[in-house]
């Protein structure tokens, strides 16, 4: 993950065809009572953990290969019906990237669905403009990866253990995070093509959907969301393509007494895999990215570095993103969000 410019003349030729404590506090809940499993923290942080114990998923890579054969076999652990998407994605260096989108679905012949997803690929390159160190060796990606995929597979684990009555669809896209970086363009068109260099496994899933007539209520992108101290502000293109989901995760994460992640601010545009699932599938899909304030990047100073490991990894705040998930899912569930 990415690039954080606008890219308006890109939306107007395509167009949208569909639309600090670790125990929270409740305040101005919802009238209704829901039943909503507690996240378990500590496991969401070994799910992290174990991913970066693989070393950097770089497509192509035995440490990819041996990461995705453990996704698959936890999410089948956790009683999800398994699809393995693989699609050969061309890099914008030309390479040829042996990719696979994982989809772990639960109650798959409900038609009422929502979609939750992450990237669990790590950059292959620590090329933050911030950054002087081994510049051309792959990153952990503790972070910007790891963390989204451990979210979810604790709320996988939960999914079995307290079953609901909605379709919940867990995709874990590939090859998001082989883009072209610069930090100069020739010009404007060589600038719009860079951004399809990113969000591969979502560009292929987004035209090729795994299931016929999948049209779910909406999605949410976890991107980034280990961090200590990290910040959560509205996405731009979330808020352009589906402010109303915005509006209502960030409300409910608030009355749950998470307000200092979940901030009432403008975070800009982010070219993420949301965007091309907006775009593209026409699929509703909103971005929980840390954005901290007022840096040279734009995003925290282990992004695309090889300070982006364990010691980044806070599990105060995966509860806290987790905890949220679990509410917006049973909640949805119950038709009280």
């Amino acid at each position: 993950m990415k690039s954080q410019f606008f890219i308006l003349g890109i939306l107007i030729t395509l167009g949208f065809n569909a639309c600090k404590s670790d125990k929270a506090e409740e305040t101005n809940a919802p009238p209704k009572t829901v039943a909503v499993p507690r996240f378990d923290r500590d496991s969401a942080y070994a799910f992290v953990e174990k991913q970066v114990s693989f070393g950097p998923r770089v497509p192509n890579s035995e440490a990819h290969k041996a990461c995705r054969e453990w996704l698959v076999s936890k999410f089948k652990a956790y009683g999800a019906t398994v699809i393995e998407q693989s699609f050969d994605a061309k890099a914008y260096t030309g390479e040829v990237l042996k990719s696979t989108n994982i989809i772990a679905q639960y109650n798959p012949g409900n038609s009422n669905r929502i979609v939750l997803a992450a990237h669990w690929d790590s950059r292959p390159m620590a090329d933050s403009p911030i950054n002087q160190e081994r510049r051309n060796e792959a990153v952990l990606g503790a972070d910007d990866g790891a963390s989204g995929v451990g979210v979810l597979l604790e709320l996988a684990r939960q999914l079995q253990a307290n079953p609901l009555d909605l379709g919940v669809d867990i995709v874990l896209f590939d090859a998001e995070d082989y883009g072209e970086s610069k930090e100069e363009y020739a010009n404007e068109e060589e600038q719009r093509l860079s951004v399809y260099s990113w969000g591969l496994g979502s560009q292929y899933w987004s035209r090729n959907l795994h299931a016929g007539n999948y049209r779910p209520r909406y999605g949410i992108l976890l991107d980034m969301v280990g961090a200590k101290g990290a910040r959560f502000p509205k996405e731009s293109y979330s808020m352009r393509f589906a402010p109303e989901v915005v509006e209502k995760v960030w409300k409910l994460a608030q009355n749950m007494g998470y307000s200092n992640y979940f901030v009432e601010a403008d975070g800009g545009g982010v070219t993420d895999d949301h965007f091309f699932v907006n775009t593209i599938a026409g699929i509703k899909m909103i971005d929980i990215i840390n954005r901290p304030d007022q840096t040279e990047t734009g995003f925290g100073a282990h992004w695309h570095t090889h300070n982006d490991d364990m010691r980044i990894i806070d599990p105060l705040t995966l509860r806290a993103v987790g905890q949220v998930m679990l509410a917006v899912v049973y909640r949805e569930a119950s038709d009280s969000i």
